[in-house]
């Protein structure tokens, strides 16, 4: 292979290949920065791979040296020999010491640059164990954080139709590409990882893989997600793909989506996706046939009103209303008359009757939120409420009785309320029959970028924009953020991003401060080696005047220092200098060949 034919194919920014695509019968995948291209392999030679001009297979990335490695090819066989560089050769991992032997699908690293083996002759596909494909999985999802790529798994229900492993290895290898991994999770449920496919050509993948099995299994159901969009947890993308293969219909597919995980409850919709939500939302329909009243436990934002709302959607009352009120934001002098009504002539501005939330609740359901936040006057009149099952109006001494389910709810843990004499230890066992927990955002991850979706793509249609997607990038650190806030903060977190985001993709810089963590205290000084301005004098005595540059070009210029000195820092590693500035890898690879960084370090020896 020559050296400008080389350069061709790397220059070539091709799409990723499909197993429809007729390929070389030996090449290499290479994934460098943002771009990916095939570089076909002789039968018989050698191929020299690196930075030097003088190498077949020349890449850009500071972290490959001049001269990396070698692959011999023989017979179509490829070994691969690490040329004492500086960053050494990994092949699945494992660093290479001596010529090592590569068989098609092997991932080869060098330095931040991916290396795809393909053979011409493939040996039989492993099959990986469960524990063998989550170290897999996970592996895959760390590439697809630093290098913004894709990971898709396909979950495959093969039925009761008796079928042996070796049938179902040999038809599923003619539909997967030499990179793809196929595991056994159960008997009849196996797993494919297929990397670097959009959703759409995930899409095909799994159904060529359900068109290959469908003669061994008829009933054969399929499911699918794709990382990042449908989150960046190993155990929450294998959960989703399974939840959409149960879904899917005999010999069909299903794909992971925010309007699998909807529980329409009348004129509301929830997400309830993650186990410890299922199981939530299962013990409130089982509560809801009944009378008890029922105490909701979980941080604010966390979901809580929609939670009691599932309660009266379930229940007898569900045609009569649901009334909602936040307790934290009740005033006190205005408590009692809210909730229990008041007579004309009650208090000064009472000039007419007023029927409480009590009264207006007579049948349905009636919502406590923040219930702790009551003062002790209030709490004693509330719990006479409940255990009577009857108001008094103020300024009235006549009794109302009243037919309410209460579903009460707070943050705060309740018990230590009352230990602290905060609040009455006897409302407290009236209000608790039955208790249920909304776990935090930060505990939901399955939910997490499917709710993240859902209020991006909402908030996208109320300004009336196209939808956009998030970034690997952006998804890792809304997997990082605690959320204080819970859904209530990703909602606001989404509506910011729509507003925002001027491509297609929603990058880190997209974000709210609050989720890109702390930035670093600004300098004192600005390097000296930057443009700026700077005071001069045009002739003795005169006042000082500043000379002006463009801002753009000084922009530029910190910029390109600041990308300097992340490089040297990390030693050149481009994955890693770009976290440190929180730049996204993509977007520091095409400004490391704007600001001709590649050249400068080129210049630099070799350490």
């Amino acid at each position: 292979m020559s050296t400008s034919d080389a350069e061709d194919t790397l220059d070539a920014r091709s799409s990723r290949p499909s197993p429809a695509q007729e390929e070389p019968s030996a090449h290499l995948l290479v994934i460098e920065g943002s771009t990916s291209s095939l570089c076909p392999l002789p039968r018989e030679g050698e191929v020299l791979i690196g930075r030097a001009s003088t190498a077949d297979v020349r890449v850009q990335d500071a972290s490959v040296s001049r001269h990396h490695a070698r692959v011999r090819m023989s017979a179509g066989a490829a070994r691969i020999s690490d040329l004492d560089s500086h960053n050494g050769v990994r092949v699945g991992g494992v660093k290479v010491d001596g010529a090592h032997a590569l068989r098609d699908g092997d991932v080869v690293t060098l330095g931040d640059v991916v290396l795809v083996f393909h053979g011409s002759t493939p040996p039989e596909r492993p099959l990986l164990d469960g524990d063998a494909l989550r170290r897999r999985l996970s592996e895959e999802l760390e590439r697809v954080v630093d290098y913004e790529r894709s990971v898709g798994v396909v979950i495959l229900e093969l039925g009761a139709t008796p079928v042996t492993v070796e049938a179902v290895r040999e038809a599923a290898s003619g539909a997967l590409r030499g990179m793809d991994v196929l595991a056994r999770e159960a008997p009849h449920l196996f797993v494919a990882l297929l990397p670097e496919l959009f959703r759409s050509e995930l899409e095909d993948a799994a159904r060529r893989l359900v068109d290959a099995l469908r003669p061994l299994a008829p009933d054969t159901r399929a499911g699918m997600a794709l990382a990042p969009q449908d989150g960046l947890d190993a155990e929450a993308l294998l959960s989703a793909a399974r939840t959409a293969a149960l879904c899917a219909p005999a010999g069909g597919l299903r794909t992971s989506g925010p309007l699998q995980y909807r529980l329409e409850l009348g004129e509301r919709a929830v997400l309830v996706a993650d186990a410890a939500m299922v199981r939530t939302f299962e013990l409130l329909r089982k509560l809801a046939a009944s009378t008890a009243t029922v105490l909701l436990h979980g941080e604010t934002g966390s979901g809580k009103e929609n939670a009691a709302w599932a309660l009266h959607h379930w229940s007898p009352r569900a045609d009569k209303r649901f009334i909602a009120l936040n307790c934290a934001t009740l005033q006190e002098s205005l408590a009692e008359s809210t909730l229990f009504g008041h007579e004309r002539g009650a208090f000064s501005g009472a000039v007419t009757a007023h029927a409480g939330l009590f009264e207006q609740a007579h049948g349905g359901t009636l919502f406590l939120d923040e219930v702790a936040e009551l003062s002790p006057s209030v709490q004693a009149k509330l719990l006479r409420a409940v255990s009577e099952r009857s108001i008094i109006r103020l300024g009235d001494s006549r009794e109302r009785p009243v037919d309410v389910r209460i579903v009460a709810a707070t943050h705060r843990v309740l018990l230590d309320e009352v230990k602290a004499h905060r609040f009455r230890e006897d409302l407290y066992y009236r209000l608790s029959t039955a208790t249920a927990q909304l776990p935090p955002l930060r505990n939901r991850p399955r939910e997490l970028p499917l709710l993240a979706r859902t209020f991006l793509d909402e908030a996208r249609a109320r300004l009336g924009r196209p939808p956009v997607e998030l970034s690997a990038a952006a998804m890792a650190l809304l997997r990082a953020h605690r959320w204080p806030g819970n859904v209530r903060e990703l909602k606001n977190a989404m509506e910011f991003c729509a507003a925002v985001v001027e491509g297609p993709l929603v990058e880190p810089s997209c974000l709210p401060d609050a989720l890109r963590g702390p930035r670093d205290a600004p300098e004192e000084e600005a390097p000296p080696s930057l443009p700026g301005p700077t005071p001069t004098r045009e002739e003795p005595g005169a006042p000082p005047r500043r000379r002006f540059s463009r801002l753009d070009e000084e922009l530029a210029a910190l910029e390109r220092q600041r990308m300097l000195e992340a490089l040297d820092e990390t030693g050149g590693v481009q994955a890693r200098a770009a976290r440190l500035i929180g730049m996204p890898l993509r977007t520091f690879a095409e400004k490391y060949k704007k600001h001709g960084l590649a050249t400068r370090r080129k210049a630099e020896p070799e350490g």
